[in-house]
């Protein structure tokens, strides 16, 4: 569920309709003919497993089996703290982002649903959802549009895990010479969201994202053209050719699991202290940052680990 200038994080503005995206399973059981929205869908018993989402378990599966080999041979991923992510109820999961076509979003995902046998959800930016074909794929397999309302529902209302990239664009989009060196975190709108829905942050660090596809440098001229957030040169397509546009290096992946973070906040408040929201946001960015600098002081090999 990866792709260029994905997972932008959810912003602060709790007015924000719910998105188009999150009716996807309503869609393909047949509701788009139908102007009742409440009445019952013609093929739900061929859509069974769609949720409202749009994600299929079936799809799912079907990704694990595909991505495993990658997973375990290609990135030989390597997790500490996994425990930490708790397995009933919602959490909020935040990582640091990089690459030009990101591979840390797949890994966490493949990593948590296969290791502890619990869903999650990739928050990302609606143009993701817009890439024909590539989108639809996208919400089957559990990617949904970052928005306020979606997170909410995800994590209070459903007790779902969700996972999020403060970073945005900013992330996957540093050269290799930026490497590692984490972004601002917006506006902490996801400190807010998970405040409001009264959930714990579980932090998590990532090395070897940044060198699985490293960005040599951008060209913005053709981005706006191709109505891209970025457009990348990497050493990939230098290695590789055409191939290099899709195929990472094996870097060896490694992601500790860092403590979750709660608040001394009730849930559903109107309104939540900005200063604390943003003195929060920062205080995880600090600590993520950290975490990076002591794994990359741990790390022998980019390729062994």
């Amino acid at each position: 569920m990866v792709g260029v200038g994905e997972h932008k994080p959810a912003v602060t503005d709790t007015r924000l309709p719910v998105d188009p995206a999150a009716e996807n399973g309503n869609r393909a059981n047949g509701a788009a003919q139908d102007p009742d929205p409440t009445a019952p869908h013609a093929n739900s018993s061929r859509f069974s497993d769609v949720d409202e989402w749009g994600r299929s378990e079936r799809m799912r599966r079907l990704a694990r089996q595909l991505y495993d080999p990658i997973y375990r041979s290609w990135f030989r991923v390597e997790w500490e703290g996994l425990e930490k992510i708790p397995t009933e109820g919602g959490a909020l999961l935040v990582a640091d982002h990089a690459g030009a076509i990101p591979h840390d979003a797949p890994v966490i995902m493949h990593g948590i649903e296969s290791e502890l046998d619990r869903a999650v959800y990739g928050m990302a930016d609606y143009f993701f959802r817009t890439v024909p074909v590539i989108g639809t794929m996208w919400s089957r397999t559990g990617g949904v549009v970052a928005n306020p309302h979606n997170a909410y529902r995800l994590l209070r209302e459903q007790g779902q895990l969700a996972l999020v990239f403060p970073e945005g664009t900013k992330g996957p989009s540093k050269t290799f010479a930026e490497r590692y060196q984490l972004r601002r975190f917006g506006r902490g709108g996801f400190v807010e969201i998970a405040m409001r829905a009264g959930v714990p942050i579980v932090p998590i660090a990532v090395v070897g994202s940044e060198e699985a596809m490293p960005i040599l440098f951008r060209i913005p001229a053709l981005g706006r053209l191709l109505r891209l957030p970025y457009f990348p040169v990497t050493a990939n397509m230098v290695a590789m050719g055409p191939l290099g546009i899709l195929v990472p290096f094996p870097a060896k992946l490694k992601l500790r699991v860092m403590d979750p973070v709660t608040f001394d906040v009730p849930p559903d408040l109107g309104r939540y202290s900005g200063s604390k929201v943003m003195e929060a946001a920062e205080k995880i960015r600090a600590d993520l940052q950290q975490t990076v600098y002591d794994l990359l002081s741990e790390r022998r090999s980019v390729w062994f680990g």
